[in-house]
């Protein structure tokens, strides 16, 4: 027999070892094979068999690929209450207080032994269980972690009741206890029962709450991380708390938020390999949106002159500490703004969202550095901090009287330093890769990095002064790219002709390139007014707050999914 106490990743891993010969199935196949497996423990159950009668640890009848021990007697329990008019998953139970609310009132206010008149009705989830001769004892977890000890006594319920807590009751259920609020004879706050009920019966073992969770399964069963790891809970709290606070300061600065369409007949907005399907009321391929810009940049058009989006997009690229190909977000443009204006913005919502959900512009990373928000932020210029790295000046591309730096010599620098070059190249996509080869993680306090080549910013203004070079900041934070900035592009002509150098690269087979959209082109012919534009990615975000890797600060992450066999 399994030891009952056996934690789900300790039996989950015994599983897998039997099943490592097991016979290929379809999923119908096998969801069909579970339910065989319930319906028989069930008719075992019906029958008048003992729970331990009515399984098969051996699995000699449904195979490798049936439940394993625990999750049968789970099932089995489930039967037995059935059989019993017993309902394990009851619409409602008559909660009165959260746990949390319990532990408001009460904490410190009671002695050891002291017990009071006021009756309660909580539920959370089993997450201690003891069960004694004539007295029991669980600790009930609300969802934020917050806890506190339930006693269920013979004296109190009947043994009847008690005998029946014993044989149903097991870690990881939604439990729920009516009784009086008292302090045990240890000091421990609790709540002593006159009543209980399982509030949702859970089939699936915990892990053990003991041990550290394998990046597996919190990647794979985040809901089980939230459960087993308060850093999992905290890091969606955390999230909700910056998105909250992003949403805060636009409102504070009147902008508003707009939704913008998620299938787009042309992907663009940004530089990246889109994902595609296809509509068959239309009969249309269509691309997941990669980015909402040209979406939020007709909102301006249209007289909206402060529009912000977060929002989901997706990119058909690699997988990283940083990059994830579902990932959240944040874009705004102002009219009348620059890149200088937006830069001020973006300082703002992210000192904000430090302040609101870490209460400090000084942040303890993961791994317990200090990380300070406040204070002046550096900026830098790409093209004179490349020329410092390198010792040679390097000057933009400004067209056929002023050509710059020319690509031959900068494929050589790049060629010497070993620094990787794309199929379809230019002179901005080898400024940035040469600059990115010195600079991109290295730069770890907040920094401005200003005037990037025209080449690689098809949607931004050419710079007031300086040839061959756009009005481009991006913004690094402890070594990564954290968001970006513009003074955006408004003029259509110039647009298009973006637009074409963008196509021209695309059939030279440059995967990222951004087609033709017309229909934007005649938007911007109405009329935008000029403005200031940003994209921040919420993830990122909360790498930069946190210290945490992409995975971890998105609640549910996109995994490759395990063969069944």
């Amino acid at each position: 027999m399994t030891n009952p106490e056996q934690s789900a990743e300790d039996a989950a891993e015994q599983h897998t070892q039997h099943t490592e010969d097991a016979p290929v199935m379809t999923t119908v196949e096998h969801a069909e094979l579970l339910l065989e497996q319930d319906k028989k423990i069930r008719s075992n159950i019906d029958e008048g068999k003992s729970l331990d009668e009515a399984i098969d640890p051996s699995n000699k009848e449904f195979g490798p690929l049936a439940h394993p021990e625990q999750v049968q007697m789970r099932v089995a329990k489930r039967a037995l209450m059935l059989k019993e008019g017993v309902q394990p998953y009851p619409v409602h139970v008559d909660v009165t207080a959260t746990i949390g609310e319990v532990r408001a009132k009460y904490d410190g206010k009671l002695n050891a032994g002291d017990e009071t008149q006021d009756v309660v009705g909580i539920a959370g989830r089993v997450l201690f269980l003891r069960n004694g001769g004539g007295l029991c004892f669980v600790k009930l977890a609300q969802g934020d972690g917050t806890a506190i000890q339930g006693m269920i006594s013979k004296k109190e319920i009947g043994a009847d009741s008690l005998k029946q807590f014993k044989q149903m009751v097991d870690l990881g259920d939604h439990l729920f206890l009516k009784g009086r609020v008292i302090a045990s004879k240890t000091g421990e706050l609790s709540v002593f029962a006159s009543e209980w009920r399982i509030a949702a019966k859970a089939l699936q073992p915990l892990p053990a709450l003991h041990k550290e969770l394998s990046d597996d399964t919190r990647t794979r069963k985040p809901y089980i991380g939230m459960i087993a790891d308060e850093r999992i809970r905290d890091m969606v709290r955390k999230r909700s708390a910056v998105v909250s606070s992003l949403r805060h300061t636009f409102e504070g600065h009147d902008f508003l938020e707009v939704e913008t369409p998620m299938l787009q007949t042309v992907h663009g907005g940004a530089a990246a390999r889109p994902f595609t399907t296809h509509m068959n009321a239309f009969d249309i391929d269509l691309y997941l949106r990669i980015a909402p810009e040209l979406f939020l940049k007709r909102c301006l058009v249209g007289g909206i002159d402060r529009v912000f989006e977060i929002n989901r997009d997706f990119r058909n690229e690699g997988v990283d500490a940083t990059h994830a190909p579902e990932f959240t977000m944040l874009e705004a443009y102002q009219a009348y703004g620059n890149y200088d204006t937006i830069a001020a913005l973006v300082k703002e919502l992210i000192v904000k969202s430090a302040l609101d959900a870490f209460g400090s512009t000084k942040v303890t990373l993961l791994n317990g550095e200090e990380y300070d928000f406040g204070g002046e932020w550096k900026t830098i210029s790409m093209y004179d901090s490349l020329s410092e790295a390198l010792g040679e000046e390097i000057i933009p591309n400004g067209g056929p009287d002023n050509p710059g730096t020319s690509v031959e010599h900068l494929g050589e620098i790049a060629d010497k330093l070993g620094v990787e070059r794309d199929d379809v190249e230019n002179h901005g996509k080898l400024v940035e890769h040469l600059w990115e080869h010195f600079y991109e993680d290295k730069l770890y306090e907040p920094t401005f990095v200003r005037d990037f080549p025209v080449e690689t910013s098809p949607l931004v203004k050419s710079h007031r002064s300086k040839p061959g070079v756009v009005e481009k900041w991006d913004l690094y934070v402890r070594g990564f790219e954290l968001a970006t900035g513009y003074s955006e592009l408004n003029d259509p002509v110039v647009q298009r002709e973006r637009f074409v150098a963008q196509a021209k690269d695309a059939l030279a087979g440059d995967v990222e390139a951004m087609d033709i959209d017309e229909d934007f082109l005649e938007a911007l012919g109405v009329g935008m007014p000029p403005a200031g534009g940003t994209g921040m990615g919420i993830d990122r975000l909360l790498i930069a707050l946190t210290g945490a890797t992409i995975r971890e600060t998105i609640t549910f992450p996109l995994t490759k999914p395990l063969n069944l066999q």
